[in-house]
């Protein structure tokens, strides 16, 4: 997908006449606005913000990259292309799978890792996060992985704080989680038994609150997928999301029907019991992936789920561990991705800073 479009839509587009424009070119005018802070001249990333932002051949590079970290039998290698450099690991908001699969990835290149505890932080203390950075930076560091609540804080370091140091989204509030978006990629890459534009792909959960979902239909639109289909409760879809290219279902069983690829989302608790959602045993009745749905689907369909699972709730146990279940390959797949990202982002840092001088 190109980064730009020499039309008069670039111009600006106030909400309401979207509904007016195709998918495509709304897709294509995200990724004009968010490409330039991620990208130098020559296109390479030396920040990694999002997927919307990065055209075809981008993300394609992402994937190949990623496929340099594994060795003839499809095991994880070390390579230490970030020997020498030091990544600090600022969490603002939990994790425990992101944050762990980072940190193997930062290893397995070499470089020096830093997990700063931000509950101990001086942001606790009253300190701006502008000041807190700063010091940071000057502790020498050379990337920040980030995870914040706030949507946009990604962005906000890297264009208006520390340009200098490759900033890595680890997931902003509802806004992205673009490793997890090229993870499921790169999966689906590896394991489907047809290319992306002859895919059908069905993501099915909370989309309305999902950066995943906002990351992977992203990802999915700018790598050729025609046929994205997403399915949940009324409550939890975003309104107007047809407008993206996606096509929305209500039944369940028509969604999966005959597609490739079903993604489940996580439900978080807090949603079940409130107005949302009525509860667990209804949304597994109606949306949960069992094996009466798969079956519906095509004989090689892959079953997808970012983690962590409510196994009865979203999925079934024996959908999530059986053959065709690649649960387990997603994370697998996220510390390559991931040690291609942060590689990428620090070579093009590097050649920004050169540029330079």
């Amino acid at each position: 997908m190109p980064n730009s479009i020499d039309n008069p839509l670039t111009q600006s587009v106030s909400p309401t006449d979207y509904a007016k424009i195709d998918p495509n070119t709304i897709h294509q005018r995200l990724n004009t606005s968010l490409s330039r802070p991620q990208l130098n001249a020559d296109s390479s990333i030396r920040h990694f913000l999002g997927v919307e932002g990065l055209n075809k051949a981008q993300l394609q590079a992402i994937i190949a990259k990623a496929e340099t970290f594994f060795d003839e039998n499809g095991q994880l290698i070390n390579r230490p292309e970030l020997e020498g450099y030091t990544v600090m690991n600022l969490f603002f908001e939990p994790s425990t799978r992101t944050r762990t699969t980072f940190e193997v990835a930062e290893k397995r290149l070499g470089a020096n890792v830093l997990n700063i505890d931000i509950e101990r932080s001086s942001t606790k203390k009253g300190e701006s996060l502008r000041d807190t950075l700063w010091n940071l930076q000057a502790m020498t560091a050379d990337i920040f992985v980030v995870r914040h609540s706030a949507s946009g804080a990604a962005h906000f370091m890297a264009t208006e704080v520390t340009p200098d140091i490759a900033i890595i989204n680890g997931g902003d509030g509802w806004h992205a989680h673009p490793t997890q978006g090229m993870l499921d990629m790169l999966t689906i890459h590896r394991e489907a038994p047809r290319p992306f534009e002859a895919l059908s792909v069905a993501i099915i959960g909370d989309i309305k609150h999902s950066r995943v979902a906002r990351s992977d239909i992203s990802a999915l639109q700018t790598l050729g997928v025609k046929d994205i289909r997403v399915c949940a409760p009324r409550t939890l879809l975003p309104k107007g999301i047809e407008r993206y290219g996606v096509k929305v279902y209500e039944d369940m069983n028509a969604c999966v029907s005959d597609c490739d690829v079903i993604m489940g989302l996580r439900i978080q608790n807090e949603r079940i019991g409130s107005p949302l959602l009525a509860s667990s045993s209804e949304y597994y009745k109606h949306y949960g992936i069992t094996p009466e749905r798969v079956a519906l689907a095509k004989p090689d369909a892959l079953v997808m789920h970012p983690g962590p699972m409510n196994r009865g709730v979203e999925i079934a146990s024996s959908v999530a561990d059986g053959a065709q279940s690649v649960i387990l390959k997603q994370v697998n797949n996220g510390i390559a991705i991931r040690m291609a990202v942060l590689a990428l982002a620090m070579e093009g840092q590097r050649a920004h800073q050169a540029s330079r001088l």
